[in-house]
């Protein structure tokens, strides 16, 4: 059968589930189903002709060279062919009708669904650049997006990052262990001030610096300069900074169209319940779109590659009517040259904060709610040297167990210890 005939065919009887989005969220769930013994159609719809790849090696291993598309990949071409997944690559959905079960194709083509994933992710935020086009400009979001900048990295070239956020830092990262110059230009006080604490922003700012990286605070961009390539950028203080490449790193905006169009509840993102489930029957949402209800009773998105996992999972079991409650603690990790930072849990404003520090210049910061117990924490050393303790605290987050303030700032406390109740 032609893959023509395949799209236009009636599945009769048989159950079809509908995946929009063939991301990492998308493509989990695609694979889930098959899992969890679901023997139906499934048709997984993306704009990308590639098979669902993971996002954070673009920004980092694949940059530099020591990783490939294979290698990011949910899974195999042959692995893919033999699940029975459908692939509609290259197309986008153009609209939703939930009453019917029905969404259509930019070509025009109709089908039908029993279920329907919205796993639609987002789209880099644009730099507005006065109406113009430079060909040197780069965004960072998809693995084509990657293979273009990696090629204009040469040692020696002018690389300059708008946003001091993970993306433009990670790029930075990898760009100066290609032998790159750079310069990174943030608006705000601080790097990755939305994200991360005071202490672990000064970590970051400390680390780029020493490692030949230039970074300007509060920079306010007054003017591009250049015809058909970017040549330069001018700060408002008057300062002008050349550049061979510029790559915009201000953020991600969710798709959120189809939604919109089709009437469901949204926000900043496609707004579920606790089984991931959106304000129409038979329509989930997961991944970088989705919002997810809270237990204060607000709503929270997540642009990581753990929600992604967890929710494509989460929310294939829940199509096949298993109503498994979405309870995932939050979290993200990012890399650095030879540091990393880990982030759990919450960072609540008001919190009571408690660190830890360690021999190799490495700390978490704990932060307590009232009753001292974990509400969420942020760490940061060298290698994965914080991961086990962070693995730790997302169960002491879990547990809600009360914590003595003295032994969690000792670093020769065990956490399992604490976890325990078996502290000293």
């Amino acid at each position: 059968m032609s893959q023509g005939e395949v799209l236009h065919s009636d599945a009769g009887h048989e159950q079809t589930m509908v995946i929009v989005g063939a991301g990492h969220a998308g493509g989990r769930a695609a694979l889930t189903l098959r899992e969890a013994g679901f023997a139906g159609r499934i048709l997984l719809i993306g704009d990308e002709s590639h098979l669902p790849y993971e996002r954070p090696p673009l920004s980092k291993a694949l940059l530099k060279g020591e990783s490939s598309l294979a290698a990011c990949s949910l899974f195999s071409e042959a692995s893919f062919i033999a699940s029975g997944i459908e692939h509609i690559s290259g197309v986008r959905v153009t609209g939703i009708d939930p009453a019917q079960h029905r969404l259509t194709l930019n070509d025009g083509v109709a089908l039908s669904y029993s279920k329907l994933l919205l796993a639609t992710g987002g789209q880099s935020r644009s730099l507005d650049l006065g109406g113009r086009v430079f060909s040197n400009v780069q965004y960072l979001r998809t693995f084509d997006e990657a293979v273009g900048l990696q090629q204009r990295l040469t040692p020696g070239s002018r690389l300059l990052v708008i946003g001091g956020g993970f993306i433009g830092l990670e790029v930075a990262s990898s760009a100066r262990d290609l032998g790159c110059e750079v310069t990174v230009l943030e608006a705000g006080a601080r790097l990755a001030a939305r994200a991360l604490p005071e202490r672990v922003s000064e970590a970051l700012l400390t680390l780029h610096r020493r490692k030949g990286v230039v970074i300007e605070l509060g920079a306010q961009i007054a003017a591009f300069h250049g015809s058909d390539r970017l040549e330069s950028v001018q700060l408002v203080s008057g300062q002008r900074l050349g550049c061979d490449v510029l790559l915009v790193g201000i953020g991600m905006q969710p798709n959120l169209d189809l939604a919109l169009h089709a009437g469901l509840a949204t926000g900043s993102g496609i707004q579920v319940d606790g089984f991931l489930q959106t304000s129409a029957p038979d329509v989930y949402a997961a991944g970088d779109v989705c919002e997810f209800a809270r237990a204060d009773g607000g709503f929270h998105r997540q642009e990581t590659w753990r929600n992604a996992e967890a929710q494509g999972r989460l929310a294939a079991l829940n199509m096949l009517g298993q109503r498994q409650l979405f309870t995932g603690v939050p979290g993200f990790w990012s890399d650095h040259y030879e540091f990393g930072l880990q982030t759990v849990g919450t960072l609540a404003p008001g919190a009571r904060v408690i660190q830890r520090e360690y021999a190799d210049a490495g700390f978490v910061l704990f932060y307590l709610d009232q009753h001292s117990r974990l509400l969420g924490a942020s760490g940061w050393g060298a290698g994965n040297s914080i991961a086990k303790d962070i693995k730790l605290c997302e169960r002491l987050i879990e547990s809600q167990v009360e914590l003595p303030l003295a032994p969690l700032a000792d670093a020769g406390v065990s956490l399992k210890g604490l976890l325990r109740g078996a502290h000293v």
